[in-house]
């Protein structure tokens, strides 16, 4: 069986290595991968939004099976133009990735199909989102409505951050086109929690759950990044509260969006906040986290591949879905400097077993694999006990060695003290 997965980063290379213990793939392609897939998959140097070159490499490869894994793709359509030339795919149509693509669009159904949620204003002109944010509640949260690369939210601290945060989204036009409409709202309190769902539209599975930390720095201080590590299960993630984000939420979601035609298959992404006022959704991605991804799919018993394509046939209902009786924790290894100004090219040096070091942003050079980009690998680790899983993760992370490497020293320490 002929199986390609596209984009490359740390994500991507996790779905690869778990795609890979299926016996029945003969050939596994990335696109476009980078040099840390390479050393599992056959990389392929195609952009994952080259929708025009990755169906013409799919018809030439005669592959089998799709897994389209960044927002990008989805959003722009990947999966139709693929299906449409007789390959099934993981992951959804253009019609339900909206509800990534479009943070006006999420935040719409969500006030329609009363799905718990902030409080918030739409904006397309720049003068009434400024004289409304005279009077906002302050904190609050400024978003651009379309993909920014999971930096298009700006938490403000006060009224001049607020401003200057629409600004820079609609006049200097940060995100391109991204902040054309913008959304203002309510600045939540409580503990955040990440859930990813198996979903073909009729049946909805959830995964583990998951602690992003996305701040650079220790402490949750400094800069808001793509995630510096996570930690799986979530410990304020209860029983109840995952029978009430069942019935509140996740299962309210999925209908709404088969009510508007957009029926959505693939790996659904709750964003959750666990208020005072109960649990409610801070947003939606139309895939796989990243780096909760690191930390979910190692805790995968099942078999992937099976279940992803039992989404596409409709037919989830009949997976076996298992997760282990465990905890895992991912630190992310970055470029000093991330998310800003960083160097690259340094030579990085890998530990003997490396199953669960998942490379984002390297490259080979020569046969040497260097860094290539601000989050350069992710370190996970799997223990009985989630204190145990971070000490093998730190352990871990001694022993990965690169010029100029950085990473937070807290992962997962939030959620020791909720254990506690």
């Amino acid at each position: 069986m002929k199986v390609m997965v596209i984009g490359g980063g740390g994500r991507e290379h996790t779905i690869v290595k778990k795609i890979k213990e299926n016996t029945n793939v003969t050939e596994l392609y990335a696109l476009p991968g980078n040099g840390g897939i390479a050393l599992d998959a056959t990389c392929v140097e195609i952009g994952a939004k080259d929708v025009e070159k990755i169906v013409a490499f799919a018809m030439e490869k005669k592959i089998d099976f799709a897994v389209v894994a960044p927002d990008d793709p989805l959003v722009l359509g990947m999966v139709d133009a693929l299906e449409e030339i007789g390959v099934p795919c993981f992951g959804p149509n253009k019609k339900a990735a909206i509800l990534e693509g479009s943070k006006v669009f999420s935040k719409n159904l969500m006030k329609k199909y009363n799905i718990p949620t902030a409080q918030y204003e739409v904006f397309d002109d720049i003068d009434k989102a400024l004289e409304y944010l005279e009077t906002a509640p302050i904190p609050t949260v400024v978003k651009a409505d379309g993909l920014a690369l999971g930096k298009g939210v700006v938490i403000a601290e006060t009224r001049d951050a607020a401003k200057a945060a629409v600004r820079s989204m609609m006049e200097d036009k940060i995100f391109g086109a991204s902040g054309d409409h913008i959304v203002i709202e309510e600045f939540l309190t409580g503990p955040e929690v990440s859930v990813l769902t198996f979903t073909d539209g009729k049946t909805m599975i959830p995964m583990v759950s998951s602690m992003d930390h996305k701040r650079a720095l220790d402490g949750d201080k400094g800069l808001n990044t793509g995630g510096m590590g996570t930690i799986a299960p979530n410990p304020y993630y209860t029983e109840e509260i995952a029978a009430e984000c069942m019935k509140t939420i996740f299962l309210p979601t999925m209908e709404a969006m088969n009510q508007e035609g957009r029926t959505f298959k693939g790996c659904l992404y709750f964003g959750l906040m666990l208020t005072p006022q109960g649990p409610k959704t801070i947003e939606y991605n139309c895939r796989f986290g990243d780096p909760e991804t690191q930390v979910v799919l190692p805790l995968l018993e099942s078999d992937l591949l099976t279940i992803m394509q039992l989404i596409a046939k409709g037919t989830l209902a009949e997976a076996e879905v298992k997760f282990a009786d465990k905890a895992a924790c991912c630190v992310v290894m970055a470029s000093r400097g991330y998310p800003k100004a960083y160097e690259t090219g340094f030579p990085i040096s890998l530990p003997e077993g490396r199953n669960q070091i998942y490379v984002a942003g390297a490259k080979m050079k020569d046969g040497t694999l260097v860094t290539g980009g601000g989050r350069v690998l992710g370190v996970t680790e799997i223990a009985d006990t989630l204190e145990e899983a971070i000490a093998k993760a730190y352990e871990t992370v001694k022993n990965v060695k690169f010029e100029n490497a950085y990473y937070r020293s807290d992962i997962g320490k939030k959620a020791l003290a909720a254990e506690g």
